[in-house]
């Protein structure tokens, strides 16, 4: 699905056929497809409106406004038939019944980097809330939206929560000024409390690993923090130096070359195609020989948010693998072996990196930096794939398909699939 302006286009995902279009009231600002791909939610902040299309029955429809009470954020619940409304200056978050019509309501939910999330199960959602000026939080059942569990943090001004995918523990992480990491069971219990350091700048990213052994802390020191699932106690560091100097890390290097065209071919006026290979750029990857050095930028000590720190960081479904990325070095990507808690692969682009995505069914990773290329690396070899298309297609984003077999490439204005095609045994 997409969206241009007050229009919301549905298309099949194979080949790319119209299959629904929508008319909204306003411009969209966000859509979000339900669990089971039956309904499709568009939310239009500006009116404070969420509007509810099936694909099953195209002439149905549903529409919540939430009136002066305004509108901030919305997402489905993971059952498909419940939305959850966040009202501007997060008074409250409003939860609508498709199936009943029922409304129920979750008081002082907290604005924060990431103050709702469900477990993976869909059975229990966890809220953020800042009460009496102290964060807290409330575990919800999501059947009945009945509280479970509601305790206080021991955080100055808790900034985000995360299930593990298990949906037994909840990490909650506090403001970058402090650095600490809580961790607690689904009755409310404190597990563990983790701090690796006083008075610099504390955490800036956090991630679980699909089987939920492990838990990744990246933080403003530049270096990632592995903990583990049974003492909940550090087991390694990550450093992410600006030379890579071990002759067991393969260092991936990207560099362009200008084509070479045949004067056979030539011919005035050129065709389409030769004038598109005259003029554009090719990318290949080069295997770099240790030491390597790579691009380190230094931070603005005067503006805020700066650009230091593990920013980005992700483990592949097998659990084998994880990749970072430095925000002091922006054109490098880090993929450590999990197994051997060693440096496997650097890959070094000639553009800051923009967004990376895990292949959901195998170890294969997508990069893009803001070009008309996408990335692709697995522990097989890296490869450099060109987007054909006219004029300036930059990708800023990309998500894969739940299956693997393709993924959707975003600029700012356009968007396209990519096709993989599978191996035959």
């Amino acid at each position: 699905a997409s969206c241009v302006q007050h229009r919301l286009v549905v298309r099949d995902a194979s080949s790319l056929q119209l299959l629904q279009l929508y008319t909204c009231l306003d411009q969209i600002q966000y859509i979000e497809w339900s669990s089971d791909s039956l309904f499709i939610l568009c939310a239009l902040y500006k009116r404070g409106i969420v509007q509810v299309w099936s694909l099953e029955q195209p002439a149905w429809h549903c529409r919540i406004d939430e009136g002066s009470a305004g509108l901030v954020a919305s997402c489905w619940s993971p059952d498909g038939r419940h939305i959850l409304n966040t009202t501007e200056f997060h008074l409250r978050i409003t939860v609508w019944s498709l199936c009943t019509k029922s409304v129920s309501y979750i008081k002082y939910p907290k604005a924060c980097q990431q103050g709702v999330v469900f477990t993976k199960d869909g059975r229990y959602v966890a809220v953020a809330e800042r009460r009496d000026c102290k964060d807290c939080i409330s575990i919800f059942v999501c059947s009945n939206w009945q509280l479970l569990r509601h305790f206080d943090t021991e955080t100055q001004d808790l900034s985000g929560i995360e299930w593990a995918p298990n949906g037994c523990v909840l990490a909650a992480w506090d403001t970058c000024l402090e650095y600490k990491v809580l961790l607690y069971s689904l009755d409310g219990r404190l597990l563990s409390s983790f701090r690796a350091y006083e008075w610099p700048l504390g955490v800036k990213s956090i991630a679980w690993s699909p089987s939920s052994q492990f838990l990744a802390i990246g933080s403003f020191d530049e270096k990632v923090r592995i903990l583990n699932h049974v003492t909940w106690k550090k087991i390694t560091e990550l450093d992410h130096p600006a030379t890579i100097a071990s002759k067991r890390t393969i260092v991936y290097k990207e560099v362009e070359k200008s084509p070479t065209v045949d004067r056979e071919r030539l011919s005035f006026p050129p065709t389409r195609e030769l004038a598109s290979s005259l003029f554009s750029t090719q990318s290949k990857y080069d295997i770099s020989q240790v030491p390597v050095s790579l691009q380190y930028v230094k931070p603005v000590a005067d503006r805020p948010n700066p650009k230091v720190g593990v920013g980005m960081l992700a483990f592949s479904a097998d659990n084998c693998f994880l990749a970072t990325k430095n925000d002091n070095i922006p054109n490098a990507l880090w993929i450590w072996d999990i197994r051997k808690l060693k440096l496997s692969v650097v890959l070094e682009q000639l553009c800051p990196i923009q967004s990376f995505q895990w292949d959901p069914c195998q170890p294969r990773l997508a990069v893009c930096t803001g070009t008309s290329r996408v990335y692709l690396w697995s522990p097989a070899g890296c490869v450099v794939v060109q987007v054909p298309g006219e004029g300036d297609f930059q990708i800023v984003s990309l998500s894969w398909h739940s299956s693997g077999d393709s993924m959707v490439l975003l600029s700012k204005d356009n968007f396209c699939v990519c096709y993989l095609e599978r191996e035959e045994v």
